[in-house]
């Protein structure tokens, strides 16, 4: 399973002029289930999401989790984020994992982040989405729960 998570200020996502989505400061988080992913690699990549120590603390030093920010998450599913263009132009997407398997990891990830006390916001699975992003550092942090990169 692969995320990334983008500390924003704000961010929004939009499904057929309607917004479905909508956090302040925050996290951002695009989630790519792999075939074969299991619940633990859910568990990795919620308990990495929470954890994540990328907002200052009062001598500005990234210190604090999105708890202690008081900070709420944007989760989007993106099959994407597995496209492989090693070879050619057009990326392969032979290693996403199918709509229903996906489907399931990403809703799971999004109430194992709720069980742990945050606010998630989320996109529209499967849906065609507008993301609008606005990144704050620019702080952007790749996830991958078999630590492939």
């Amino acid at each position: 399973m692969r995320a990334v998570v983008q500390r924003v200020t704000k961010s929004s996502v939009t499904v057929d002029g309607k917004v479905t989505g909508e956090i302040g400061k925050g996290l951002m988080v695009l989630i790519g289930v792999k075939k074969g992913d299991t619940r633990d690699d859910g568990d990795y990549i919620a308990r990495k999401i929470a954890a994540l120590r990328i907002f200052d603390d009062e001598d500005g030093v990234m210190n604090r989790n999105i708890k202690d920010a008081g900070g709420d998450v944007l989760a989007v599913s993106q099959f994407t984020l597995l496209g492989d263009a090693r070879k050619g132009n057009r990326p392969s997407w032979f290693e996403a994992a199918a709509p229903e398997e996906a489907n399931e990891l990403y809703q799971y990830v999004i109430s194992r982040l709720r069980e742990d006390g945050l606010r998630v916001e989320e996109g529209v699975f499967q849906a065609e989405m507008k993301v609008d992003i606005t990144n704050d550092g620019p702080v952007t942090i790749l996830l991958d729960s078999r630590k492939d990169f």
